[in-house]
């Protein structure tokens, strides 16, 4: 008897898995009759002038032709250095021990960076001073840095 019992058991599982899987069919008829899907169209996105998402095509008559040679990729380069080449400007930071410090200019607001041996007068931090920029290694130093007469 226990190998009539051990058939029955292999017949009811084979049963179940049959009956699961046309199960899983129907499903899956069920639910591609009810999609609304469309297809590929309906599928489509498009971004218009202002750079919103819409489902409508842009209008041929806004489009704008760019020119290519405008395109400016990286950063913008700086102009030169005006003119006057004496700057106004504070003493951010400065570190005496390690001879370095910076520079805020009065006018842009940019920092410089400056190395004891640009200095003309001995300057702590908040000092008003005046100097000049020259290209360094890494990029714009101040030189020839003077305390300012306070006016």
């Amino acid at each position: 008897m226990s190998k009539s019992q051990q058939f029955f058991g292999k017949n009811e599982r084979e049963k179940k898995r049959l009956k699961k899987q046309k199960e899983k069919q129907q499903k899956r008829e069920e639910r591609k009759a009810n999609s609304s899907g469309g297809g590929f169209e309906n599928m489509l996105a498009y971004v218009d002038e202002n750079g919103n998402i819409t489902d409508t095509p842009p209008d041929p008559a806004k489009r704008t032709e760019v020119d290519i040679e405008s395109i400016e990729i990286g950063i913008p380069k700086k102009e030169d250095i005006k003119s006057d080449p004496v700057r106004k400007g504070k003493v951010d930071f400065f570190n005496k021990s390690k001879g370095f410090g910076f520079i805020i200019d009065s006018e842009t607001g940019e920092k410089y960076f400056v190395h004891i041996s640009n200095l003309l007068d001995e300057v702590v931090e908040n000092d008003l001073v005046t100097f000049e920029i020259e290209k360094g290694p890494r990029g714009l130093n101040a030189v020839r840095v003077k305390k300012a007469l306070p006016s």
